[in-house]
């Protein structure tokens, strides 16, 4: 009886600690959130601007049916983040819901103030998850970047997402950073982050751009655009990557998933090296006080075009668009990071990281001012390129034109 009484009485107490979900919330009181960019008001105030989903316009059979544009843009300022999403509340029937976040995007101008305030509320707050990408809005504000529409994906936050990610695996020069990697990149010595640059490139009449038209033309007069890669000292922009600068960049970082090299043949002419897979090995060492960098890249890939005259049959051949391919990345890359060096002069690449793992004590006295170290380090760089496969044909049909 006792034991009966025991485990009633424990059943009780069990009930009582598990009384449902007290902070469930309905999904009609909600605005989902996908997209959001940060600006710096005119009155210096922070402008937060929410792409928020229009559910009748998206869900099931009766999605567009109405016309209706299936995003909805609330914006607001305050003297913090959090106070400009709080106030939205003014406008939008439904409390901005932010959980489902796919892309941040920071005006240019405010990324230049720095990055480090407006990112605690992003990185604190429980219903955001962080697996969200952030870019730079090169040149413009973020809130002109939200507002345009996009044709192949309903939602232009998702457009914006599929598109970074694609990039970023098919073309080199664009990173997809999350907000993990952004602020464990912020905060650490002999590393400096990057963010991919967007902008929206307009022809025509703004507002046509804007407008329902943009979607309605097979050239859209509007388009969204990933750019090169933005540089940050700390949490603060400071410049910007050319293209092969942000490519070097991805190589090093080992952050090349594929992407397509431009090589010349023996005989002249071009031939395209299709980067397969891409791995880089970095060891820093200390020589008489003097940091020095040692980079191993090695890569995979298949011939993907020919355009000039070469039997793609013979060993030699293959051995010799290898060592195209591996002579002119050494000398891009060796090109790309003396730029950085001394146009931009902070440590993007890594370089710092791997002083220290190579040699901690030394490291204690070079990160003091690693800046100024890292502008002159040494980087001592080989290429190992190696093809695959030809494709389904060996030598082109355009021998035979000739």
């Amino acid at each position: 009886m006792k034991r009966g009484l025991t485990i009633l009485i424990m059943l009780i107490v069990f009930l009582l600690f598990t009384t449902g979900c007290w902070n469930s919330r309905e999904l009609n009181e909600l605005g989902i959130t996908l997209a959001m960019g940060l600006d710096r008001a005119t009155d210096g105030q922070y402008l937060v601007t929410s792409q928020v989903v229009n559910p009748g316009e998206v869900a099931g059979k009766t999605g567009g049916a109405t016309g209706h544009s299936p995003v909805v843009i609330y914006q607001a300022t305050g003297k913090t983040v959090f106070e400009a999403i709080r106030r939205m509340t003014k406008e939008s029937p439904r409390k901005i819901y932010p959980s489902h976040l796919r892309i941040l995007v920071i005006g240019e101008s405010l990324a230049k103030e720095g990055l480090g305030k407006p990112l605690d509320l992003l990185s604190r707050d429980w219903e955001l998850r962080s697996d969200f990408n952030i870019a730079v809005a090169k040149g413009m504000r973020a809130e002109d970047i939200l507002k345009v529409p996009t044709s192949l994906e309903k939602i232009p936050a998702n457009s914006l997402f599929s598109t970074l990610e694609t990039s970023a695996k098919a073309w080199t020069a664009t990173s997809a950073v999350t907000l993990d990697e952004l602020i464990a990149n912020i905060v650490m010595d002999g590393k400096q982050p990057v963010l991919t640059g967007i902008r929206a490139d307009i022809k025509g009449d703004k507002k046509t751009a804007l407008g329902k038209q943009n979607v309605e033309m097979i050239d859209s007069p509007a388009r969204l655009r990933f750019q090169e890669l933005a540089v940050f000292d700390r949490d603060k922009l400071v410049g910007w990557l050319n293209e092969k600068q942000s490519i070097t960049y991805s190589v090093i970082t080992n952050k090349e998933h594929s992407t397509t090299v431009n090589i010349t043949c023996p005989k002249g002419g071009k031939a395209v090296y299709e980067v397969k897979k891409s791995n880089t090995e970095m060891k820093g060492k200390v020589k008489n006080g003097k940091p020095e960098i040692d980079l191993h890249i090695y890569v995979e890939g298949d011939v993907g075009e020919v355009e000039c005259q070469i039997d793609l049959t013979k060993p030699e051949s293959i051995d010799q668009l290898e060592d195209s391919y591996e002579k002119g990345s050494e000398k891009m890359f060796q090109q790309s990071i003396k730029q950085v060096q001394e146009n931009h002069k902070v440590d993007i690449f890594g370089f710092g990281e791997a002083i220290h793992r190579a040699d901690p004590i030394a490291w204690k006295q070079l990160k003091k001012d690693w800046d100024k170290h890292f502008e002159n380090v040494p980087v001592n760089i080989k290429v190992q390129g190696e093809i695959r496969r030809v494709g389904t044909i060996s030598n082109s049909f355009l021998d035979k034109l000739k």
